[in-house]
């Protein structure tokens, strides 16, 4: 899985997404000269497009969706601290266009946050993803083994945080519990994923992120550093940590393991690896 699939493409000329904080908008708005460049460091999380995400063989996408304060159109994008130059519905043409020369391959994407998002958007962003997708939605009735989804010509799972959507459309399945450390660390953040698999997996689909994230005192402790920067460094030990890491339905398992930069270090090749322990 990718963390925040979409920030490849933020805009540079964006303005900060109406959930920051005030005191960030504030600063921004200030200091553009100063502010904006250090949001921009530590808002990229991916360099790869979203095709290239998928011919390196991601399949968890993480899409942060937001509608652009006083936009009069219906149009949506994607979000992290600012705006990507790109709209939701291009992107999901562009997955299909790469699902129809992959026939077999499965797809999950998890719809998230809903920045600025009214039942009037929610009812459009659904209309566009049954009309893209049509045949291709897993509705959340069939059990996904491969072997169904192949028979039945479904490519595609579509979590939504949205309870009333949810209700509405079978092809809709619930939100992927995502778990999230919040940690500058890298051993604070493997402690706390060592936590959460002591707690038990769930039942179904659920993600374990590797991504450190940062926070203001960790900003002003290195004031040239990027989100970059910090992933790299922190790559050899979570590399261990996903090598000692098994795949299936027991206790301790893993399901969807999701980063940062994920055409750096084998990320994506060790995450695959684990299933030949299986």
């Amino acid at each position: 899985g990718s963390h925040d699939t979409m920030t490849y493409c933020l805009d540079k000329s964006s303005a900060v997404s109406g959930n920051e904080s005030k005191l960030v908008k504030f600063l921004n708005k200030c200091l553009p000269c100063i502010v904006h460049p250090i949001i921009m460091k530590w808002s990229i999380t991916q360099v790869l497009t979203v095709t290239e995400q998928l011919e390196a063989g991601v399949r968890y996408l993480d899409f942060r969706i937001a509608h652009k304060a006083n936009d009069p159109s219906m149009n949506l994008y994607f979000v992290h601290m600012v705006y990507t130059t790109v709209t939701v519905q291009d992107i999901l043409w562009e997955i299909l266009r790469w699902l129809e020369t992959h026939p077999q391959e499965v797809v999950i994407i998890a719809c998230r946050n809903f920045d600025g998002l009214t039942k009037r958007l929610h009812n459009h962003l659904v209309a566009c993803i049954k009309e893209i997708f049509q045949c291709k939605l897993c509705p959340r009735n069939v059990a996904p083994t491969l072997r169904t989804m192949w028979h039945l010509g479904h490519q595609v799972i579509v979590s939504y945080e949205e309870e009333v959507e949810l209700e509405k459309h079978c092809e809709l399945w619930p939100p992927i519990p995502y778990w999230w450390g919040n940690k500058t660390s890298t051993r604070a953040l493997i402690r706390y994923l060592e936590r959460m698999k002591r707690m038990g997996r769930p039942g179904k689909f659920f993600v374990a992120g590797i991504n450190l994230t940062e926070n203001l005192r960790y900003i002003l402790v290195h004031p040239f550093g990027s989100l970059k920067k910090m992933t790299l460094q922190s790559l050899p030990c979570l590399k261990i940590w996903i090598k000692q890491q098994y795949p299936g339905p027991k206790k301790k398992c893993i399901n969807i393991i999701a980063g940062d930069f994920v055409g750096n270090n084998d990320f994506v090749k060790d995450v695959i690896e684990l299933n030949t322990k299986i």
